[in-house]
């Protein structure tokens, strides 16, 4: 099957039985995307798949064929970090840190859902939904951090909100080939 991983085009043969989150970080050794309940409750393994978020354990990596693929590490590197990662440090938004890459790739996808105008539960407009403290943590639900530090993760996602968001789903950082 080919697919792209953080803007590079990927070729790889795996049994069909395969999750995404298993070629990741097995076959393709990107292990910033976390195996944390391997039942899509955690969300430590989301990913972007064509600008869109996903529990990559729940999802088999037959089904990405062609698709549009980027980890945490395809967001940013130390020395030019996205956006989010930046407000992430700036904002103490992790402890122990095992979430985190979830987070991140959970929370850009979250601005890009807010800035194509999708309305969540807690929405009080669905015609004009803002980000509100509320908001973001309803939206951000599905990821689960046991070390609790959500107030710090949500005031990373403010502002970075606050600073324009994201309208478009992210450019990956181009990775060099593995060996």
């Amino acid at each position: 099957m080919q697919f792209t991983v953080n803007g590079q085009r990927r070729e790889v043969d795996v049994d069909i039985r395969t999750s995404l989150l298993d070629l990741l970080r097995e076959h393709l050794a990107l292990t910033g995307s976390k195996k944390g309940c391997d039942h899509g409750q955690c969300g430590a393994c989301t990913v972007l798949v064509n600008g869109r978020r996903i529990n990559s354990c729940l999802s088999l990596a037959v089904m990405h064929q062609d698709d549009e693929i980027v980890t945490v590490e395809g967001l940013g590197d130390p020395e030019r970090l996205h956006p989010m990662q930046a407000a992430f440090v700036a904002h103490d938004g992790y402890q122990c840190g095992y979430c985190t890459p979830g987070q991140i790739c959970s929370a850009v996808g979250m601005l890009g859902e807010v800035a194509a105008g999708w309305g969540s539960h807690v929405s009080p407009d669905l015609a004009a939904p803002e980000l509100s403290t509320e908001e973001i943590a309803e939206r951000m639900s599905g990821n689960v951090c046991r070390c609790a530090a959500y107030p710090n993760i949500r005031a990373a996602i403010a502002e970075v909100a606050e600073d324009g968001g994201l309208e478009a789903a992210p450019e990956p950082r181009r990775q060099e080939a593995l060996a």
